[in-house]
């Protein structure tokens, strides 16, 4: 079981693992061993998570989910692939719980009275310095 948080926890069978070679340094280790972890979670079909819980994770990690609705997290930090699966794991827990977290609604405020004044005092400022910028029109020379 993984454990996300006090209410939820995701069976070890619907989380799956597949190694392949790491793309990362390691010298002629990296040629040999399997050590990059990719971990595979699908959201449609998981008994842990009720409709409301799977919208929120689709919604708040739609670029990592693919069009079969399927999560993948891959880890190629370290050496071992022991290391890496356990890498994905925490990384799989800690996108799982950011994505289920509800934000509070943002207050609308305004910005102070004094502030606005000061925007167009600038504004004024930068427009009358553009103006004397300009060449003089015809009828200013004539």
């Amino acid at each position: 079981m993984v454990r996300i948080d006090d209410e939820l926890e995701i069976p070890d069978d619907e989380i799956i693992f597949r190694f392949s070679r790491s793309s990362k340094p390691g010298g002629q280790n990296v040629n040999k061993v399997n050590s990059k972890a990719v971990l595979t979670f699908d959201i449609g079909n998981s008994s842990a998570l009720d409709e409301a819980q799977a919208a929120l994770i689709r919604e708040n990690l739609a670029g990592r989910i693919n069009k079969s609705g399927i999560l993948r997290v891959s880890s190629q930090k370290h050496r071992t692939q022991g290391s890496n699966r356990n890498a994905a794991v925490e990384r799989f827990v800690t996108l799982i719980r950011e994505a289920l977290q509800i934000d509070p609604p943002r207050k609308k405020r305004k910005p102070p009275g004094f502030i606005k004044e000061l925007r167009l005092r600038e504004k004024k400022k930068r427009g009358v310095l553009k103006q004397t910028r300009s060449r003089p029109s015809q009828d200013d020379i004539d």
